[in-house]
């Protein structure tokens, strides 16, 4: 029977050296092969491979898009691109952002949910906000096992005390102790996948992120595992459906962009205060252009027209100011609301 050997590992913030420390001390005989999520900035080119292969002695690349899965090897997530997991092969592909995130943690644990059920270990380290959350969840619905590195050592805890606040996690351990709790996992029997059958979610949600239906498979598919709302999604400014009813709240568009509330809200934040600077400018512009017109007015000794065109300036300046001072002071764009997993309780 096939032990617990499809180990996927998410992280963000902090995240080269945990990488580095787990990866790092694990056996070259090790009957496992890993899938590595770190978020990386989309428009710099990635070592993250060669780093990898550098600390331990697995080795480890940039998967290519069909590439065939092979027993012993590290695969890295490339810039820009969700690396997803298929029977025998895998996915890289430029879907749809979650979480503000490509590539995301959640795509790739979903998928690994998807093919792989019960043989699949999640493990969730250091980073910002809650990628990695709705991810492990689906790897449970499936039977596989769950693991987060303590948040109290952390170098970001925040995505750790999300996954810990949501979902029944199997073991929370500090960095030292996993490497030998994954080889001991891939050696144990996994159970019966037939116990623990893919959700029409999850099934739904894999294949959104690789972008294989066509627009009306695409609303068919959101409509029937989400309620929409009448919010606008951030990212494309399409409709938005809540998806489920499970805790952390979250929301997906018909173009496939998902969102949890936390980020959600950040968005909603951003998106705001790109508009009142957009307004600002207008306004601004309008200033300038009476300015102008009065001066155009005075040259014409039309002095009437001048001063209203002056007066209107004037006011119109006063109205900039307070949109301003919104911008700058107001409480609609402060970022002041705490990541809800930070109020968990000890």
């Amino acid at each position: 029977m096939l032990g617990h050997d499809i180990i996927v590992i998410g992280t963000s913030a902090g995240g080269l050296k945990a990488l580095g420390a787990i990866l790092g001390a694990l056996p070259t005989e090790i009957d496992a092969v890993f899938f590595i999520v770190q978020h990386l900035a989309a428009d710099k080119p990635s070592i993250l491979p060669q780093i990898l292969a550098d600390v331990g002695s697995l080795p480890a690349s940039h998967p290519v898009d069909g590439e065939s899965i092979q027993t012993g090897r590290i695969y890295v997530a490339p810039p820009d691109y969700h690396l997803l997991v298929n029977q025998g092969s895998m996915r890289v592909v430029r879907g749809p952002q979650e979480n503000r995130f490509r590539p995301a943690i959640d795509a790739l644990f979903r998928s690994a949910a998807r093919a792989y059920g019960t043989r699949v270990v999640g493990v969730v380290l250091t980073g910002y906000l809650d990628d990695g959350t709705v991810g492990l969840q689906a790897i449970k619905k499936r039977g596989g096992v769950a693991i987060v590195q303590d948040p109290n050592e952390a170098e970001y805890p925040s995505m750790a005390k999300s996954a810990l606040r949501y979902v029944n996690v199997d073991y929370c351990l500090p960095l030292a102790e996993i490497p030998d709790l994954l080889v001991q996992l891939s050696k144990e029997p996994a159970a019966q996948e037939e116990a623990y059958p893919v959700t029409e979610e999850i099934e739904i949600e894999s294949k959104i992120a690789e972008q294989q239906m066509n627009t009306q498979e695409f609303l068919k598919n959101v409509e029937a595992i989400g309620t929409r709302t009448t919010y606008t999604c951030p990212e494309c400014n399409g409709s938005i459906w809540q998806i489920g009813k499970e805790q952390p709240l979250r929301f997906r568009c018909h173009t496939g962009h998902s969102f949890t509330a936390n980020v959600f809200l950040a968005e909603q934040t951003q998106n705001l205060e790109n508009a009142l600077w957009s307004a600002v400018r207008v306004m601004e512009e309008k200033v300038t252009f009476s300015r102008q017109m009065a001066e155009q007015m005075r040259n014409s000794n039309l002095t009437s027209a001048a001063t209203k065109f002056e007066d209107h300036a004037m006011n119109l300046d006063k109205e900039v100011s307070l949109v301003r001072g919104i911008i700058l002071n107001g409480f609609a764009t402060k970022r002041t609301i705490a990541p809800i997993e930070e109020d968990q309780p000890e």
